[in-house]
């Protein structure tokens, strides 16, 4: 069998999902889906990609990401292989876990992101057990059989109370993580923003009561795109040649580790050669952290690059580093200042995926002082427009409250006119 097609698209959308070996569990407790909403957490702020949807089940996962720096194959790699090597210490096992490769869709955009976010929500209920087998869903979907009331309150009910999916999220039932993003999925559902919510709960309950349409779930879940067909024949000829396809023409300038060193120095008001012999001094394992983050290298690669360290012990200071800016306020600080930093040394670099990115990641941030918050804002918003997203551009400079930034969303308004 060949294997699957990758077509890595600079800020592409995506239908992502990855089984278990002969339909074995990749999810066996809780504990095992508590650490993969972790790894997702993490892949988010590593990759810089965007995680719009997901849902996890015993023996497969699904995921709705788009990848401003074109790189999927990556980060999911990444997030497979960290998975099984954490379960397979936990269960005392050995060898793979999933199925081959993992699936990747290529979706045009948020308004086809819609339907299939409803498809990927209603994985959960979508068995046999719940009324909701393959058959059924055939039959009510064209008008055979009349689904039960109580049955779709049932689904309704464990969908409402299922911890491992963002429908919750996006139901409203519960807080929307900092990793997630929902809005442009839920923008789709009314044109009144205190409506999309409810919008979004209602057309649930929809596929549930009519069920879903066998040609629309077939593109949903077996298609090679989803999409209108200019799109699907764009990707089609893209992967005409069965070569595995980049949407970049050449490697992004990522930022240097010698440019981390300087920001490093300008935050700690310290030389390299002090705070790498100071024991204790948080400016050494947060220049770790930062490489780990914002480069490309390996911990053999930033141990060397630090001045000979051992790999291991670089992976040991940057564990412990997280570990202890996740309770101290002061570090997470500092943690956005080196976000903002490395997002306008990616600028300057021509980055504009990776600053857009961490710019967010500062706006995001329960910590950031207001302030670093409204530089990010007015910052990211320069950055989208230079990209090319007006409606996203304004979006964000009107959370900015200096007065200067009426008049730039005059002009950029007179752009579009």
């Amino acid at each position: 069998m060949s294997r699957p097609l990758r077509i890595d698209i600079a800020d592409g959308w995506y239908h992502v999902t990855s089984r278990g070996i002969e339909r074995r569990a990749i999810f066996e407790n809780n504990s095992e889906h508590k650490h993969f909403l972790e790894l997702l957490e993490e892949m988010v702020d590593r990759f810089r990609v965007v995680l719009h949807g997901h849902v996890e089940l015993d023996n497969h996962y699904h995921l709705i990401l788009q990848t401003p720096e074109a790189n999927l194959s990556a980060a999911i790699q990444w997030l497979n292989v960290s998975h099984v090597a954490w379960v397979n210490r936990r269960r005392n096992r050995v060898g793979p876990l999933m199925q081959g490769r993992f699936k990747s869709i290529p979706v045009q955009n948020s308004a086809w992101a819609y339907e299939l976010s409803l498809y990927v929500h209603l994985n959960p209920v979508m068995r046999a057990a719940h009324g909701l087998g393959k058959q059924n869903k055939k039959a009510e979907s064209i008008g055979f059989v009349a689904p039960d009331r109580e049955t779709v309150t049932r689904q309704l009910a464990e969908l409402r109370t299922y911890p491992w999916s963002s429908y919750r999220a996006y139901a409203g039932y519960a807080e929307i993580p900092k990793w997630l993003s929902t809005k442009d999925i839920l923008r789709r559902a009314s044109r009144k923003k205190d409506q999309c919510v409810r919008s979004y709960r209602k057309d649930t309950r929809q596929r549930l009561t009519k069920g879903v349409e066998p040609k629309l779930k077939e593109r949903l879940a077996d298609s090679f795109a989803i999409g209108a067909e200019e799109f699907k024949s764009k990707i089609r000829k893209t992967a005409g040649d069965g070569r595995e396809i980049t949407g970049t023409r050449e490697l992004r300038k990522r930022v240097s580790f010698k440019e981390l060193v300087g920001i490093v120095e300008k935050l700690s008001r310290k030389k390299q050669k002090v705070f790498m012999n100071q024991r204790g001094d948080w400016a050494r394992p947060l220049l770790l952290w930062t490489a780990r983050k914002y480069t490309d290298m390996t911990l053999k690669q930033i141990g060397k690059a630090a001045g000979g360290m051992d790999y291991t012990a670089v992976a040991m200071a940057i564990k412990r580093f997280k570990e202890k800016a996740a309770d101290d306020p002061y570090l997470r600080r500092f943690l956005d200042k080196v976000r903002m930093e490395t997002a306008r040394a990616a600028f300057r670099l021509k980055d504009f995926a990776t600053s857009e990115a961490l710019y967010q990641q500062v706006t995001n941030s329960d910590k950031a002082p207001n302030w670093l918050k409204e530089e990010a804002y007015w910052r990211q918003a320069f950055v989208t427009h230079k990209r090319g997203d007006l409606a996203k551009a304004l979006n964000l400079l009107s959370n900015v409250k200096r007065p200067w930034a009426k008049e730039w969303m005059k002009t950029w308004k007179d752009e579009a006119n």
